[in-house]
C-alpha cells in the first residue's frame, strides 16, 4: 500500500495557492476614500463565498485522510480530480464577482462547485474501496447523504441561475451552511475507536 503523507502535503499545498490566488483576483482601488471599496463590494462576497467554500473542502479533505489507513493509484487520481475542480475556484469566483452576480456567471460558479461536491464524493467512495466496507471511514461517511444532497442543490441552483441569479447564489450560500457546521461523522468515529 502507498504513504498517503505526500497526497497530504500536496493537496495542502495546492489548496495554500488556490486561497492565495482567490484573494489576489482582488486589486487595490485607485482613490482614498472609502466610496472607491463600493465596486469592490461584489467582488469580496464572491471572494468570501469561495474562501470558505475551499476551507470546507480543505477541513473536510483533513478528516478522510485522517481516517483512511491506505491509500492507492484510483485515490490519487480522484484527489488529483479533486484538486482540478477546485482549482477553478478563483476564476468562478472573480468572473461572477467582476459582473455582479449576472446569471451566466452565477451558472458556472455553480458547475464549478457541482463538480468539486462530485469530485470529493469519488475520492470519498475510492478511500472507502481501498480501505474496506468495515473500516471506520466507511462506518462513518455511511451512504454520505449530506453530500449527495449538495450535489442535488448545486445542479438544482445551476438551473435556477437562469431565472434569478440571487436564487442560485442564496442555494450556494445554503449548502456553504449546511457544511461550515462541523461535520462530526468522522472525528465521532474515530473518538469511538479510540477512547481515551
Amino acid at each position: 500500500m502507498m504513504e498517503k503523507g505526500r497526497l497530504e502535503a500536496f493537496s495542502d499545498g495546492v489548496i495554500a495557492i488556490i486561497i492565495t490566488i482567490m484573494v489576489l483576483e482582488m486589486k487595490v482601488p485607485h482613490g482614498d476614500s472609502l466610496a472607491t471599496l463600493q465596486p469592490l463590494i461584489p467582488v469580496f462576497i464572491s471572494y468570501v463565498l469561495s474562501f470558505v467554500n475551499v476551507g470546507i473542502y480543505w477541513n473536510n479533505h483533513h478528516h478522510l485522510m485522517h481516517a483512511a489507513k491506505h491509500i492507492n493509484g484510483s485515490v490519487l487520481w480522484a484527489n488529483i480530480h479533486l484538486l482540478f475542480w477546485l482549482s477553478l475556484f478563483p476564476f468562478a469566483s472573480g468572473w461572477m464577482g467582476e459582473n455582479h452576480f449576472a446569471p451566466i456567471q452565477v451558472a458556472f460558479y455553480g458547475i464549478v462547485s457541482l463538480m468539486s461536491g462530485v469530485a470529493y464524493y469519488f475520492l470519498a467512495q475510492c478511500l472507502i474501496a481501498v480501505n474496506g466496507k468495515k473500516s471506520t471511514l466507511a462506518i462513518a461517511v455511511g451512504k454520505d447523504k449530506k453530500g449527495l444532497i449538495s450535489i442535488i442543490l448545486y445542479a438544482l441552483a445551476i438551473g435556477l441561475s437562469f431565472i434569478s441569479a440571487w436564487i442560485g447564489l442564496f442555494i450556494y450560500v445554503v449548502v456553504a451552511c449546511m457544511w461550515f457546521i462541523p461535520d462530526k461523522r468522522i472525528e465521532d468515529k474515530l473518538a469511538d475507536n479510540n477512547p481515551e
